[in-house]
């Protein structure tokens, strides 16, 4: 049984096809820069077989559909293809960001979902838009496959309003619908249930602090299996230093600089979104970049790394608090979490007066899959756990289909 997961992009189309009979990557790709004069659609077989693993194809793609029906074409080539016909998908998943109040679990996409989409584009205006195209192009080039959204706010959508809340006048929420939703929220829900398997313990019971740190960067802080908070907010802009984000700043920021720069509101969310976070302090987002680049004595790179473990630190102590105290594990996953050992040393540094100790040759040591970075007498265990979003993408969506 095979399910293709897609994520549209404005002028991108990420994809993989999986065979849920074993969770096993058949392909996966990315078709970029759709609508430019020349696009790139990137094809990779799983696993290397004696068959050509990687493809390339450079040529213009006008539209998703254009880059899409190269795609259905190399997943049913007859020399190089995993399946014989596209009847052979059994249901499409695709990433959506925002459902708003109104939708946020996984749900069989109909006309009225897409509305929903369509109507909370307010909230995600650069992805929402995006991925009601993917879901259309899907319609369109695979007629009668189902469709199903699984969105990235559905992990954070479990916490209590008292989590969810800003304390801005209560109309505004009513109105306008302000309040924390929280992203990421595909990973979250995998690593939690993936801590609770790796430990032996019910989900429903899991205490658990999860740390998704890459290029954008969450944390979450789960209870009894759910969110209980999370650091992303309204937009994916709060909370932690980013590649490119700033995290959370104090508001009157944003009126000052856009008084004293001349900017609109666009072009200040245009600074925060893109020109911030390591970017804006150092000049690069790279961690590879970064730590070289703190070696060779660059004052500013060893400032964004400070400034980016400190905000991981501080939201990570507050989640212990929230916790009261009692932790089943400490997680760190994503590009950042599960590469980079230098940003977990630093995070769990000075941690022993808690109990908490990292093992430095564990955690230096890189190895495949889920694996344990703390001391056998570590009072929270500190785990690395590789996140897979499109996995947990594709179960989502068979469990709707099936169910």
């Amino acid at each position: 049984m095979k399910i293709l997961v897609l994520n549209a992009g404005s002028s991108s189309c990420k994809y993989q096809l999986i065979e849920m009979d074993d969770n096993s990557v058949l392909c996966s790709g990315l078709v970029e820069r759709i609508g430019q004069p020349v696009g790139k659609l990137t094809h990779k077989i799983w696993p290397d077989t004696d068959r050509e693993s990687k493809m390339v194809v450079e040529k213009p793609f006008p539209s998703h559909i254009e880059g899409m029906e190269d795609v259905i074409a190399l997943l049913t080539d007859a020399e190089k293809g995993v399946i014989r016909d596209k009847s052979e998908i059994y249901a499409i998943g695709h990433r959506v960001l925002h459902g708003g109040e109104e939708v946020f679990n996984p749900v069989l996409v109909d006309e009225r979902i897409k509305e929903v989409i369509r109507k909370n584009a307010v909230l995600g205006p650069l992805h929402n838009p995006a991925n009601l195209m993917g879901i259309e192009v899907a319609e369109k080039l695979l007629p009668g496959i189902p469709n199903v959204g699984v969105f990235d706010t559905e992990f954070g959508m479990g916490m209590s309003q008292d989590a969810f809340m800003y304390a801005l006048p209560y109309s505004l929420y009513e109105e306008l619908k302000i309040r924390r939703y929280g992203f990421h929220g595909t990973s979250h829900k995998y690593i939690a249930r993936k801590t609770a398997e790796f430990l032996g313990k019910p989900l429903e019971e899991l205490r658990s602090i999860t740390m998704h740190l890459g290029n954008g960067s969450s944390m979450s802080c789960v209870r009894d299996g759910r969110c209980l908070d999370t650091s992303m907010g309204l937009t994916p802009l709060e909370g932690l230093v980013m590649g490119t984000r700033c995290g959370s700043i104090d508001p009157a920021i944003v009126p000052f600089i856009q008084e004293k720069k001349g900017l609109n509101a666009q072009e200040m969310d245009t600074l925060m979104n893109k020109q911030s976070g390591l970017l804006g302090i150092c000049g690069m987002t790279d961690m590879r970049d970064v730590h070289a680049a703190v070696d060779g004595g660059d004052a500013k790179a060893a400032l964004a790394v400070k400034m980016l473990v400190r905000s991981i630190r501080k939201t990570l102590g507050a989640y212990y608090f929230l916790l009261d105290g009692k932790c089943d594990a400490m997680v760190f996953t994503a590009g950042i979490g599960e590469n980079d050992d230098i940003v977990r040393a630093s995070v769990m540094a000075g941690l022993e007066n808690l109990g908490i100790k990292i093992d430095a040759t564990e955690n230096s040591t890189r190895k495949p899959g889920a694996r344990v970075i703390s001391t056998p007498d570590s009072s929270v265990p500190v785990l690395v756990i590789p996140t897979n979003e499109e996995l947990q993408i594709a179960q989502s969506t068979l469990e709707v289909v099936k169910g």
